[in-house]
This record gives structure tokens, C-alpha cells and sequence, in this order.
């Protein structure tokens, strides 16, 4: 996936005597002093305070902002250098902050339409003397994209985590997804009645369920595959794929070896080429990279593998029971910003947590200490993440990424 922030350095120019921008005229600054103040500084430096005359320690930051999606903000947005000095910004334009100190500096973009927002909140970035720095920033605006939310490893009686996760779900709307384990220890009929029904069961009819290593405790998962019905896929597969909004959705039985399992493989390369989406997302239970107890599971790598060819963007996975995010990376383990899969582990749903202390690679976050959900925002072109905290519904992480 195309990297939505970087800073590109070019060297042999000079930097211009003044802030400028595609926006609203903008006032000459200095890292944020007003230009007499730099004329002062200067001259007890004994430099020139002539200011068509860049000092020697300073250099030009230029952001270009891009838009992408519908309805971006037709008056710009605020572009903030190191908290005191802002200038405007259209929506698909650049701003110039000239004759900014050489050093390391924050930059930070503000006053976006609610239906907007940016690849970061801050950026930090080093100028450095005589050189122009540009960074290139991506703001995503769509109108209530669709939603993909949930997590895996969920439903007991023996604990009431459960009931506060599903009570999260009450109030996001979209479609609901279980990344296996859908409730414990075995996932009988009666299990799912009593102990799943009454929390998660309440939105049954908007989930999309995976089958986890618990639900075939019960032989051939006949709970799960009973329960659902025809939302899990056919009985004796549990692999199946949907469309949402513009987004391609495949679900996968990890649960599944040798014979079945390469059966499912087929039918994934052939529904990835016969759906060839700009933007897809898949879910199921066995992580191929986990910093926990079970961590990573080469089993899932020919899955992994097809996914990575085809250029999905996102794999969310439970079985271990904390929440992390990845680095988009490949099948290897290897960072790849530009085609690399982003992973989730989300074993949060409402079973016994567990720590996550073996930290592989490119882990980004880990939480181990609080169950929850993740709220996926499935954009045309992008998609934003949420972890939200059960009980209270915090927002304990959050991103936002453009599409391959």
C-alpha cells in the first residue's frame, strides 16, 4: 500500500524568503517568530536581517496535501508548524512554511469537515540547512462509509466480558464479524443458546461469523454451522466471501487441513481473481503472526500467501486472546508498506485475556489488559481502524490507511 506520509528531501535549492500557499495569502515566519523578531536574532548573530536572503541555518518544509474520496472540505484545511505558527491549505494543494529553522520540528493538520481525516494527527520532521523538505499528507473524506466490526474469541457463562462487548455493538451499526471461538469451552448447541444468545446472539441476523478451533470441539462444528446458518456458509466448508459497499470481504476456515484445506485454497484464488475489488479485507480465527501464547501459525501461509498476490489490504484473526496491530508485512514477516497485508489480532470478544510477550516483528501495538471490538470504516480507496474499549467504549487505537 502506497505510504500516505513521507518526507522527500531535495538539496541545491535555496529557500524562498517568505510562507506561502495555494490557500489565502500567507504572513513571512520563521519556525513560528514573526520576521522582526528573526531580523533581531539575526543581526545579534551578526547575519543580515535582510530577509530575500534565507540565513544559513534554515531551509524551506513544504506540505502537499492530497484528497481522497467524496466530499472533501471545499475550504481547506490548517496546516500548524510546531504548535504557534498556522497557514491555510486547500484540500488538494500545498503551503510553504519558509526560512524554518534547521532542526526537528511538528507539523499538524486541523480544522477538517467531520467527514474527513487525516493520516496523522502530527508529523515529526527534520529540516535541514539549505534543503527543501516536502512531505506529502493524505486526508480521506467519505460520508458514513460502511462498517465492518467485531473480534473473535467471545461468549462464556462463566464470565460476563461478553455481555460488555456486545453492548459496544448496540450502538455501532454495520456488520457484525466473529474471528472464531465464538463461544466456549465447546461449542455445542447449548452453549450457543445459553451463554452466546443472549449477549452477541442479539445481532445475529448482521453478523458474518468464522469458525473457530473451539466451535469444532463439537464435532463438524454442527453448534456453529446450526446456530448461523446459512450466514456461516456451507456446512462442511465455512468459507465464503461478500460485498461491502465497495469493499470484497472473504472469510476462511483456518480450522480446515489437507484435503479440505487445499479445496479452500482453490476456490480463494479463484474468488480473488473473479472479484478483483480495489479494496479487500479477510477474517478468520488462526493468526499467521501473533506476539501472544500461540503466536504465529504457519499453517495459514498459503492463505496468507494468495491474500498478499491478490493485494488485500487487511487480515483480522483471533486465537490468541489480546488485541494487536501490525505493520502491513508479507508473508515472510517482511515490512512491505507498498503491498504488504495489515494484520489485526483481535482475541478480545470477551474470554480470559492473556498477555502478549513474545513481540514479533513489526508489531505496532499491543493491549492485553481490556476487551473490546474493532470498528473497521471501509471507505472507497481507504479504510480506518478503531480498537474500542469494553466497558466504556474508549478509543485505545485508531489509524487511518489508503488502499494498494
Amino acid at each position: 500500500m502506497a505510504s500516505v506520509l513521507r518526507a522527500v528531501r531535495r538539496r541545491g535549492r535555496k529557500a524562498g524568503p517568505e510562507g506561502s500557499s495555494s490557500g489565502p495569502e500567507a504572513k513571512r515566519t520563521l519556525a513560528g517568530r514573526p520576521t522582526t523578531l528573526v531580523g533581531m536574532l539575526l543581526a545579534a548573530a551578526g547575519c543580515s536581517s535582510d530577509t530575500t536572503t534565507p540565513p544559513v541555518d534554515s531551509g524551506d518544509l513544504v506540505l502537499v496535501i492530497a484528497t481522497v474520496g467524496a466530499d472533501p472540505d471545499p475550504d481547506g484545511y490548517t496546516a500548524t508548524l510546531d504548535g504557534n505558527v498556522s497557514l491555510p491549505v486547500a484540500a488538494s494543494g500545498s503551503v510553504t512554511f519558509s526560512q524554518v529553522l534547521a532542526g526537528e520540528h511538528e507539523l499538524s493538520l486541523s480544522g477538517l469537515a467531520p467527514q474527513c481525516m487525516s493520516a496523522r494527527e502530527s508529523l515529526s520532521v527534520v529540516v535541514e540547512a539549505g534543503q527543501v523538505t516536502t512531505l506529502e499528507e493524505s486526508v480521506f473524506c467519505e460520508t458514513e462509509p460502511p462498517v465492518l466490526v467485531g473480534a473473535g474469541d467471545i461468549a462464556t457463562c462463566d464470565l460476563d466480558s461478553d455481555d460488555a462487548t456486545a453492548v459496544l455493538l448496540d450502538s455501532i451499526p454495520g456488520t457484525v464479524f466473529t474471528a472464531g471461538d465464538n463461544v466456549y469451552p465447546n461449542g455445542t448447541e447449548a452453549e450457543f443458546a445459553d451463554c452466546y444468545e443472549p449477549t452477541w446472539g442479539r445481532h445475529r441476523l448482521r453478523t458474518r461469523p468464522a469458525a473457530g478451533n473451539h466451535d469444532y470441539n463439537t464435532a463438524g462444528a454442527t453448534g456453529y454451522y446450526d446456530y448461523f446458518g446459512p450466514s456461516a456458509g456451507e456446512a462442511d466448508k465455512g468459507y465464503y466471501s461478500f460485498d461491502l459497499g465497495t469493499w470484497h470481504i472473504e472469510v476462511l476456515n483456518s480450522n480446515l487441513e489437507d484435503v479440505d484445506g487445499a479445496a479452500q485454497l482453490a476456490w480463494l484464488e479463484d474468488d480473488l481473481a473473479m472479484n478483483p475489488a480495489a479494496c479487500t479485507a479477510a477474517y478468520w480465527h488462526h493468526p499467521r503472526f501473533s506476539s501472544g501464547f500461540h503466536g504465529n501459525d504457519e499453517s495459514v501461509d498459503p492463505l496468507w500467501d494468495a491474500l498478499y498476490a491478490a493485494g488485500v489490504e487487511i487480515a483480522v484473526t483471533g486465537h490468541d486472546h489480546h488485541y494487536e496491530r501490525f505493520a502491513p508485512q508479507d508473508g515472510d514477516g517482511d515490512p512491505d508498506p507498498a503491498a504488504g497485508i495489515r494484520e489485526f489480532v483481535v482475541g478480545t470478544g470477551g474470554i480470559d485475556l492473556f498477555p502478549a510477550p513474545f513481540v514479533k516483528a513489526n508489531s505496532e501495538v499491543r493491549r492485553s489488559t481490556v476487551h473490546g471490538v474493532l470498528k473497521l470504516s471501509l471507505a472507497a480507496g481507504f479504510y480506518r481502524w478503531e480498537f474500542i474499549a469494553a466497558p466504556g467504549g474508549e478509543i485505545v487505537d485508531s489509524g487511518v490507511s489508503a488502499c494498494h
